[in-house]
């Protein structure tokens, strides 16, 4: 299955906190779109690897995903070299996106960091013809995507680009809402309160949407970085603030 946009997280739930709205909008548009998650999220506080893989189904239904699955690297101790560069690889020539979204350059957790720096190696390597892959048997054929992006998370970074996701900011919030163990929890048998599982959390991703979203003139926003300048067809694609 070909995708238009693939959308990589290290740890179950990043991409739907990073670009769940993202994704919502560019479904809206006829797009395929899917998630591959590089962990399980094995060493979160809350949760197990098991219910992290059923809450991850049940926010791939609210988001409509065309795919998703986990390539099961290691939490916390997976590398940027080349093994894994070459499962990502692989992944990359499997669904050859136009645009691969993955997690932020730097942040407050290493993992995502590391991440986002061995997914945009990939992504790079994935075009070169003489690095040879295989889907069970058959040979892969190379391929690059046109841009990779960053989604912004923790630690607030300058985005290069903005989006909105207006319309589908309570969709968004609804598939975050699906890791019940990691939001919003209350029941001690998943483990203690975290960082994460305060209200606190999980309103500082509605103020920074709102944040982002007022930088253009709109309700609610995602930010993304990228490398590559982004260029438009025509002007009717800007969004201008009111003024």
């Amino acid at each position: 299955m070909k995708l238009d946009i693939l959308a990589i997280g290290v740890h179950p739930d990043d991409v739907e906190l990073g670009c769940g709205g993202l994704l919502l909008v560019e479904k809206s548009n006829q797009k395929k779109v899917g998630i591959v998650d590089l962990t399980h999220g094995e060493l979160g506080t809350r949760g197990t690897a098991k219910t992290r893989n059923e809450e991850a189904a049940e926010a791939a239904k609210i988001l409509a995903l065309d795919t998703r699955e986990n390539l099961g690297f290691a939490d916390g101790f997976f590398k940027n070299d080349e093994e894994h560069q070459r499962n990502v690889i692989s992944i990359i020539r499997k669904y050859q996106p136009e645009i691969v979204i993955c997690n932020a350059p730097e942040d407050r957790h290493p993992d995502h960091g590391r991440a986002g720096e061995l997914v945009e190696t990939a992504a790079f390597l994935s075009g070169l013809i003489k690095i040879e892959t295989k889907a069970g048997s058959v040979k892969q054929k190379p391929w690059r995507p046109k841009y990779v992006f960053h989604y912004i998370q923790d630690r607030f970074l300058e985005p290069d680009i903005i989006i909105d996701i207006t319309p589908y900011m309570e969709k968004k919030l609804e598939a975050v809402r699906a890791y019940k163990t990691q939001f919003l929890a209350s029941d001690e048998k998943d483990g203690p309160q975290t960082y994460i599982s305060t209200p606190d959390f999980l309103d500082s991703i509605v103020y920074r949407a709102k944040m982002l979203g007022k930088m253009i003139g709109v309700p609610y926003a995602e930010g993304f970085l990228s490398k590559k300048k982004v260029g438009i067809k025509n002007m009717d694609a800007i969004i201008l603030k009111n003024t």
